[in-house]
């Protein structure tokens, strides 16, 4: 029987890492669970997985939260609350859905507390990716990926030479604008930006497909996660959504994971690795239902963000943590109608023209640069 300890659990993610449990409960239990505060989503889950250990946003939601819950299930909060659900000495595995950089602190106490990382929460990477892999790589502690593209680069390397590995290519639908020049996106609103044409995700990772930002925060935790060059890895546009990522090696030869679009798949596979179990949940991919698979080369000049988080992550150190911080904030006021949808890429790239490099930041100042980051964006948008 394997524990988990689940953070970011009434989240996209959350909801299906709890199916894959719900389908192979002689398989895995939930030890502990935390999200934000969103507790009719929470609380029929708490009832029916019976975690030891709940934590939520604040005390404010923990209160009413209290009334609800039966006795012996310890209630914490706060980011204090995230570290403890993420170390519960009952849990084996953790699974960090979180949204946001929030997830970069329990990430690291998890690892030092030995346990199996299974990692949907790209920020943490993205932020701090140098600290996050030494930690991992000094505890000997696994970091398996549950993001699509990446569980499918993982899957593709499996059994074979790594040395030999020339090119990683990540592949991506495109977003919801996939179809529409860039001079048509001036007036596009939310609920445009919302209708993603293959997956279903919460808001800010659907508006990060549509800027295409969510690929180019990819591309860094790819570099992190396979220690492989920026040179070497590509992005390419794929509209069906079939082919997850691939991987190119030295003889040309490309090994790819395909499947039809679900997050159900990345997410067992992380929790049985090396193993697979069965998945009543999900459908077989027969190909001549398909009938035709598209590519398409990702133009840069269309898709800035994605030019933007190459160039964060070949400069290093702290340039990432601005990408995402920048981008977080920016994402946040569209979605709160106080900015347009393209000038998101443009208090990214102010945010970046304005932070001098920190070359090896501690995460001491990785978290004063987040900070220092969201106020200058949010003062220019105000």
């Amino acid at each position: 029987m394997k524990k988990i300890s689940l953070l970011g659990a009434t989240g996209s993610v959350g909801i299906q890492t709890l199916k894959v449990v719900r389908e192979h409960t002689d398989q895995f239990s939930v030890a502990a669970l935390a999200f934000g505060k969103n507790i009719d989503t929470a609380l029929p889950l708490i009832h029916e997985f019976r975690p030891k250990l709940v934590s939520v946003k604040d005390k404010q939601v923990a209160d009413k939260l209290k009334i609800q819950l039966d006795d012996g299930i310890r209630l914490v909060y706060g980011i204090e609350g995230m570290i403890e659900a993420a170390v519960f000495p009952e849990a084996d595995f953790f699974v960090n859905a979180v949204l946001g950089s929030v997830g970069l602190e329990p990430t690291l106490a998890a690892i030092e507390a030995g346990k199996t990382i299974g990692l949907a929460n790209k920020e943490t990477l993205v932020t701090a990716g140098h600290l996050v892999m030494k930690r991992a790589a000094d505890f000997s502690v696994p970091i398996l990926p549950i993001d699509s593209e990446h569980s499918a680069i993982f899957q593709s390397m499996q059994g074979q030479d790594r040395s030999a590995v020339s090119r990683l290519i990540l592949t991506a639908s495109g977003g919801s604008f996939r179809d529409k020049k860039r001079e048509d996106l001036v007036d596009v609103t939310i609920k445009d930006a919302l209708n993603h044409p293959n997956w279903s995700m919460g808001a800010k990772i659907t508006v990060d497909t549509a800027t295409m930002m969510n690929k180019g925060l990819e591309v860094i935790e790819a570099h992190w996660l396979f220690d492989m060059s920026y040179e070497k890895i590509d992005t390419v546009i794929h509209r069906e959504s079939i082919v997850h990522s691939l991987v190119e090696y030295a003889d040309h030869s490309v090994i790819a994971q395909l499947g039809l679009p679900s997050m159900l798949v990345p997410i067992q596979y992380a929790l049985t690795y090396p193993s697979r179990l069965k998945l009543s949940q999900t459908k077989p991919l027969n190909l001549w239902e398909i009938g035709s698979l598209h590519f398409q080369k990702v133009d840069m000049q269309r898709y800035p963000s994605v030019s933007l988080a190459y160039q964060a992550g070949k400069a290093g150190g702290s340039m990432p943590t601005v990408l995402n911080a920048a981008n977080e904030i920016a994402v946040q006021a569209f979605l709160q109608e106080k900015i347009a949808f393209l000038d998101i890429e443009r208090y990214v790239e102010r945010a970046l023209e304005q932070h001098q490099l920190i070359k090896a930041p501690d995460l001491e100042t990785i978290e004063a640069v987040d900070k220092e980051t969201r106020a200058f964006v949010m003062n220019q948008i105000n």
